[in-house]
């Protein structure tokens, strides 16, 4: 019909076409043809007919964008999985990509069905696709200038303690030549994330590179072996064991000089987080053992920070908050941080009921200043809990007023009270849905990812008990464990569906670290004037309006670097007050060195075992230096006088002994003898007095 007809069209089109020329030039004519197509095409939208699109109210402009973009990379990199041919399938994922750019509903639809039948696969095309030639070349062309060096790979190998034998392979980040690496003491840990399942560190160049700039600073990020290959809990022993490396070479593994037992920062994003975390966890456990099997046990030393970005820190995906989880959320100190979050949670209710009446923010405070807090009294600590008496959802009621008792003023009052009570009441209720539930939708992390993630790190062998097992559900960690946490920043966006863990494990800790500030300022061994200060334990920054893994796409949501280098200071004031807390030991160990206690008969180190140490006679000697030196190596580690003496001598550490009784008896007795003595009538020479 093309070919072989009318080139000018059918007659009737020719005679419009005639008409219209008159009038319409053809630019005109093109212009007034597509906007045609696109009323045509969005009509319902324009005339607000159309449902509303429920995630673009979710995040703000700059993340919502992002998200379509990488939505349009998923959908792409998807479609051309299944090409056989690498250079041809890399090719063809940019191609598909850049249509579903402009076939948003087509990526989203492609995406949703995607998600719905998740496997392996899926996950690791998903998450390792900007390590592919294309997308990598375009991300280092957006780039900016952040470090002169590229990263190097390296092998960590196992310690001797160890079941395991083969080397783990770490990449390190180090903007200056290598040969001076050998004068830092200081070293960031980074643990990627990727759901156990995929993402090696070159995926978090970024973030790692940015740190490495800023810092100047050694990062190791450990490419550890992957789900569902090496179940749970093979990764987290090989973190553990990089850390347990690292401590006792010294650092002499990357190559540093080794003089010094460097000081190290752990970080971890979304499932390196839980990873990060559950590393500190095996520290304070293999500390705690060490310490129950007696005195001389080397200990690991715990790590000198922790900065946790979105971490996944609880592998029980519930629907519902517990009040404990509440209280911690609504807890006075965290109030303001979690205001956000806590105003998310009960927007869930009024999204059901939308005539009914939101609450303002003072009233919003004033209901959550009744709800399960800590509150300090002096020294101590009560927990208060105000329950409502009313149910959760209050109806109206009018007054009922007897006309015979109008005067007496306690009906008066009565009748205030049944006036003020009469006047409508904001709906509340006590269910809080989590935010995995809340966000089920999110366009980054949802829960059929998170089911799938779950499933392939467990693996098919292993029953965990998931309401227990805090190495996996590091939210669950015992309070004595967290107690012991060094300084722990967290920064995750308040849409994400794992704040939740962020907000509660946050609590938690800080909930642990006051506990145990009571309880020294109880014991007096804490100055009365001394308040506790949460920042001193524990940081939390939640963004507004963005999600999950915005680390990961800085290149098209450029405000992530301003986080990125959030976390940096954050590391930096980590290791500026490890710093000043090793200065001090080491000026208090010198102090102790300098300052030798002598014995004298008065001292209480009697309650010490029995034993007698001859003290050496200087007079007319001529004592070496190395004879005085094997002299202090005979005191005694680990004891404390509890008696009288000077001040400071509590610390100080005690000869050993060069002469012992034969008999234990034999001194006792001799004790007993001289306390009891003069209530016996004996003088000093053993004679009985008459």
């Amino acid at each position: 019909m093309v070919f072989s007809g009318n080139k000018n069209g059918p007659p009737y089109l020719r005679n419009l076409s005639r008409r219209l020329s008159k009038r319409l030039t053809a630019w005109q004519t093109l212009v007034l043809t597509l906007l045609w197509l696109y009323i045509s095409r969005n009509f319902a939208k324009i005339v607000g007919l159309e449902c509303p699109e429920p995630l673009a109210n979710l995040y703000n402009r700059s993340y919502f964008r992002a998200t379509w973009i990488t939505t349009a990379l998923d959908a792409g990199f998807w479609t051309a999985m299944r090409i056989r041919k690498k250079w041809l399938r890399d090719l063809a994922s940019v191609v598909f990509s850049v249509f579903y750019l402009f076939a948003a509903e087509q990526a989203d639809e492609k995406v949703r069905k995607v998600r719905g039948t998740l496997t392996v696969d899926h996950l690791r095309v998903s998450w390792n696709k900007g390590t592919t030639p294309y997308l990598s070349f375009f991300t280092k062309l957006m780039r900016p200038k952040l470090a002169r060096y590229p990263p190097r790979m390296v092998r960590i190998p196992r310690p001797q303690e160890s079941s395991y034998k083969e080397p783990i392979i770490a990449w390190l980040y180090y903007d200056a030549p290598f040969s001076t690496i050998s004068t830092h003491t200081k070293i960031i840990l980074d643990i990627p994330g990727g759901g156990f399942v995929a993402m090696n560190p070159r995926t978090n160049d970024d973030k790692l590179l940015a740190w490495s700039g800023r810092t100047g600073l050694p990062i190791l990020s450990l490419d550890y072996r992957k789900a569902p290959e090496y179940p749970y809990p093979y990764a987290l022993n090989e973190c553990y064991d990089v850390y347990h490396t690292l401590i006792a070479t010294r650092g002499r593994c990357i190559g540093l000089s080794g003089e010094t037992r460097p000081h190290i920062i752990l970080t971890g994003d979304s499932a390196g987080g839980n990873l990060a975390t559950g590393v500190v966890l095996m520290v304070l456990q293999s500390a705690a053992a060490n310490a129950r099997r007696g005195p001389g046990q080397e200990t690991l030393p715990t790590p000198d920070g922790l900065v946790l970005m979105y971490p996944g820190l609880d592998m029980n995906i519930g629907n519902w908050m517990t009040d404990e989880q509440m209280s911690l959320i609504q807890d006075r100190w965290t109030r303001s941080t979690n205001k956000n979050v806590l105003r998310r949670k009960s927007e869930d209710y009024y999204k059901l009921t939308p005539e009914t009446p939101h609450p303002s923010d003072d009233e919003e405070d004033k209901f959550f200043a009744s709800r399960p807090s800590l509150e300090t009294t002096g020294d101590s600590e009560t927990v208060t809990a105000t329950a409502p008496t009313s149910p959760n959802i209050l109806m109206e009621e009018k007054p009922v007023i007897e006309m015979g008792h109008l005067a007496s003023p306690s009906n008066i009052a009565h009748q205030k009270a049944s006036v003020v009570s009469s006047k409508p009441r904001h709906l509340q209720t006590r269910l809080a849905m989590s935010s995995m539930i809340s966000y089920f939708n999110d366009r980054i992390l949802t829960p059929e990812m998170m089911r799938a993630m779950i499933i392939l790190y467990v693996g098919p062998h292993n029953r965990p008990d998931f309401s227990t097992d805090f190495l996996l559900s590091p939210l669950l960690a015992p309070e004595a464990l967290l107690a012991e946490f060094p300084k722990t920043c967290l920064l995750t966006g308040e849409r994400d569906p794992l704040v939740d863990d962020t907000v509660i494990f946050a609590g938690r800790l800080r909930q642990a670290k006051y506990n145990v500030f009571v309880q020294r300022k109880e014991l007096g061994l804490l100055n009365k004037k001394d308040t506790f200060n949460e920042k001193d334990h524990v940081e939390v920054a939640l963004i507004p309006g963005i999600s999950h893994g915005f680390v990961q796409f800085v290149s098209i949501f450029p405000e992530g670097w301003k986080h990125i280098f959030r976390c940096a200071r954050w590391m930096e004031e980590i290791f500026t007050k490890a710093e000043k807390e090793s200065d001090g030991d080491l000026e208090h160990k010198t102090r102790e060195r300098h300052h030798r206690r002598v014995p004298t008969e008065s001292s209480a180190d009697e309650d010490q075992p029995l034993e007698m140490s001859t003290l050496r006679s200087n007079t007319g000697s001529n004592t070496s230096s190395k004879d005085r030196a094997d002299g202090a190596n005979g005191y005694r580690r680990g004891t404390r006088g509890r008696g009288r003496g000077r001040k400071g001598d509590g610390d100080v550490k005690r000869q050993r002994s060069m002469v012992s009784l034969a008999s234990e008896d034999d001194l006792l007795g001799r004790r007993m003898k001289g306390l009891a003595g003069g209530l016996m009538g004996m003088t000093a020479d053993g004679a009985e007095t008459p």
